[in-house]
C-alpha cells in the first residue's frame, strides 16, 4: 500500500499559497521497512539502560519539565 503524499489541485495549491502557506518536503522513516520495529526496540533498550546507569537523569528530567511548566513524570 502506498502512503504517498496527497496531491493538490492547482486551485487548492493557489488557495493555500494565498493563505501564506508554502509547500515543503519532509522525509520520514519508512515504518513498513523490514527491521524498523526491531531497530526501534534496540534503541529503546539502549536508552533505558543508559538512563538506569545515570543517577541524575530523574532530577534532570524533573528540572526540564519545570522549565516547560509540565508536571513531573510519574511512572505507573
Amino acid at each position: 500500500m502506498s502512503r504517498s503524499a496527497r496531491r493538490y489541485t492547482p486551485e487548492e495549491e493557489a488557495a493555500m499559497r494565498a493563505q501564506g502557506l508554502k509547500p515543503v518536503t519532509v522525509w520520514v522513516f519508512d515504518t513498513d521497512r523490514p527491521g524498523f520495529a526491531e531497530e526501534c526496540a534496540r534503541q529503546s533498550r539502549l536508552l533505558a539502560e543508559a538512563d538506569a546507569r545515570d543517577p541524575t537523569i530523574d532530577s534532570f528530567m524533573d528540572a526540564a519539565n519545570r522549565d516547560m511548566d509540565l508536571p513531573p513524570y510519574e511512572e505507573d
